[in-house]
């Protein structure tokens, strides 16, 4: 799986980026440039990071996770003992033995560090300070323009992850890897493989005469380390390509050897014009690398402000997530809602419509509100009903409109199915019955007529329409007198 990620070299007046692709094994640069506040009117922190922001969305650089490399003038190393071999036990001391050793408060300094050796008596650890002002200066300005770096760590211990990571180390011999950049000097002195790394940084300033800088610092470097194995031979790169490597042999007695840094960079050869400083390069590569048990981080960011970007996604994922759920479950009461509006829309409609029909039926009465009372009164008016058609009635009972509406039944009951009768409302008056219905033809319709003819009523009036392959009626309908 691929892993992009952002490495930023980045110095008082200038930082080099570098946007480094990461699948297994295989690393490759996908971009580089250098920006810098020198020749600009905002010469700040938040100006470079600003023009940093600027280079990444103009080369439209993708990345998940950026980490910084501080430049040697912006923090101090220094080398403690410590009385302690265990780890934890030295993360929980080094703030007191810094500030013993240091002579200093150290309450508004950021402390890390990484052990060198341990023995019978304790351990020597390289003590990496940095002011917590300039650290908080660098993350607030790059989080300003959507960098929120995960580490800050010095530059020699990216060139050391660099070189570590990066680079076959022969397991016969122990070397001196030597950069210089434009103005620093840095020794990286890997030893046991893996296990530890000596690294030293120095200043060049304005002296022309690399080699004989070297020449003082070689065996300065090599007469502090305690090594159970002598160093071999030394690596040079210099970004000025002035140092002449037979001179330095014969000045430290060691063979010298020039590294060929764009090689282990994997720098095609058309491309080297874009690379300005290839140590600064090679330490924003080794900023842009993940952590690895040869090369554990060296973070000044964790010490008063720890990276919480990983904690921020995993909130703003079950932010989402709850919010998801959230109008998930609107909708599915929602849909819950309108299932329900539409089963009972059928039975709204057939409750209006018996609404009105019991209207017609009990003489304009209102339905009861519950359906058992309703089916109740119906009842009692269709034994009323059945009374009439019996003869149990009197004549006035008959002219009545209930006794008008059994007649109309009873003709309806004689020709509805061979007619195929359907009537759509019945209106009923004291005077009259007034019938709105359809039957299959004309001829069925007629029929119709004679059979409410034949039940005792008189057709005052009536009329009839072929639509839609039914014979629609209207049939007005009087007792006879």
């Amino acid at each position: 799986m691929e892993v992009k990620r952002l490495g930023i070299y980045l110095r008082k007046d200038s930082a080099t980026v570098v946007n480094l692709s990461l699948a297994g094994k295989e690393r490759k640069i996908l971009s580089c440039f250098t920006v810098s506040v020198e020749d600009s009117a905002e010469q700040s922190m938040s100006g470079l990071a600003n023009l940093i922001g600027q280079g990444c969305a103009k080369r439209g650089l993708e990345f998940s996770e950026a980490g910084v490399a501080l430049d040697c003038g912006m923090f101090m190393q220094h080398n403690i003992h410590s009385e302690f071999t265990d780890s934890k036990q030295i993360a929980a001391t080094v703030r007191f033995d810094a500030e013993e050793a240091l002579a200093t408060d150290v309450s508004d300094i950021s402390i890390a560090f990484k052990v060198t050796s341990s023995d019978s008596s304790g351990s020597e650890i390289a003590v990496f300070t940095a002011k917590k002002d300039i650290l908080s200066d660098v993350i607030e300005s790059l989080q300003s323009n959507n960098i929120d770096p995960v580490t800050v760590e010095p530059d020699v211990h990216c060139l050391s992850k660099f070189i570590t990571q990066n680079i076959s180390l022969a397991e016969q011999s122990y070397r001196f890897f030597t950069m210089l950049s434009d103005s620093n000097g840095y020794f990286v002195i890997p030893t046991e493989y893996g296990k530890s790394t000596i690294m030293r940084t120095f200043l060049l300033g304005s002296r022309r005469d690399r080699g004989e800088v070297l020449s003082r610092e070689v065996p300065l470097t090599k007469a502090f380390i305690e090594m159970t194995e002598p160093v071999k031979s030394v690596e040079v790169f210099d970004s000025s390509d002035s140092v002449d490597c037979s001179f330095l042999s014969e000045k430290v007695g060691m063979e010298v050897n020039r590294f060929d840094l764009a090689g282990s960079l994997g720098i095609e050869e058309e491309k080297l014009g874009e690379f300005a400083d290839m140590v600064a390069a090679s330490i924003g590569y080794g900023a842009a690398l993940l952590d690895s048990e040869k090369s554990p981080t060296i973070d000044l960011r964790s010490d008063f402000m720890p990276y919480l970007g990983k904690r921020i996604r995993l909130q703003k994922a079950a932010m989402f997530l709850s919010i998801s759920l959230t109008v998930l479950m609107m909708a599915l009461g929602i849909y819950s809602q309108i299932r329900l509006h539409q089963t009972n829309k059928p039975l709204k409609a057939i409750r209006s419509q018996f609404k009105e029909d019991y209207a017609a039926v009990m003489l304009g009465k209102s339905r009861p509100a519950k359906a058992k009372e309703a089916v109740s009164k119906l009842s009692t008016e269709l034994r009323r009903i059945k009374n009439v058609k019996s003869g149990q009635l009197s004549m006035t009972g008959e002219k009545s409109i209930s006794a008008k509406l059994t007649m109309v039944l009873s003709a309806f009951n004689k020709c509805a199915s061979r007619t195929d009768l359907k009537i759509e409302k019945i209106s009923i008056t004291s005077k009259n019955i007034r019938i709105l219905g359809n039957t299959s033809s004309r001829k069925n319709t007629l029929s119709l007529r004679k059979a409410i003819e034949q039940s005792g009523l008189k057709i005052s009036n009536d009329s009839a329409e072929s639509k839609g392959g039914r014979d629609i009626f209207v049939i007005t309908v009087t007792t006879r007198n």
